[in-house]
């Protein structure tokens, strides 16, 4: 197996998925479930101390209504987050940054980053 096969399959293994979420929002939303299984796990303690408190009950409400509309973005962050770390591809530090130009990917597992890189080279 060459190694773009075998990352392919490391990130579908990692990948995140909208209807979980989307299941994990409308059963155990309210205790911040949805937002532990995409990697917010400080704002799921704080929905989760919401929830256990009565004041907090009210905001958390429409916490939890806001919250899904904003789940497609988080899964799409996280799965970009999954394919970068994938690629080898961390922030660089500021001196690095101005030294030497950031290394360009060869080719994505996913059709659509390459989509989201050519609209930003434009």
């Amino acid at each position: 197996m060459d190694s773009r096969t075998q990352q392919q399959l490391i990130f579908e293994a990692h990948r995140k998925s909208t209807g979980a979420s989307y299941l994990l929002w409308f059963c155990l939303g309210f205790l911040g479930a949805h937002r532990f299984y995409l990697g917010r796990t400080g704002s799921g303690i704080a929905q989760l101390l919401m929830c256990l408190s009565v004041v907090g009950i009210i905001p958390l409400a429409f916490w939890w209504l806001i919250d899904a509309f904003q789940i497609p973005g988080m899964v799409r962050d996280e799965n970009m987050k999954t394919i970068r770390e994938l690629g080898g591809f961390r922030e660089p530090e500021s001196e690095a940054r101005l030294a030497a130009p950031a290394p360009q990917p060869s080719r994505s597992f996913d059709p659509r980053v390459e989509e989201i890189r050519e609209m930003r080279r434009r």
